[in-house]
């Protein structure tokens, strides 16, 4: 079985934004505009990812 990763692109900034979607782009490891992080394909992966679709380019890899 292989695992699907999740590459997370911050595409916009966090200013002006709710202070729960700046937290969840730290917890997602993201600080800056086009900070890359990879992650696990999860439910609470996804359910971050939803809290700040706006903000971020999602791509699957292997």
């Amino acid at each position: 079985m292989r695992m699907v990763r999740l590459k997370v692109t911050q595409v916009r900034s966090v200013i002006g934004r709710k202070q729960n979607q700046r937290d969840t782009l730290r917890t997602l490891g993201l600080k800056r505009i086009n900070d890359v992080v990879l992650k696990e394909d999860r439910p609470e992966i996804r359910g971050m990812i939803t809290t700040v679709t706006h903000l971020v380019k999602v791509e699957e890899v292997e």
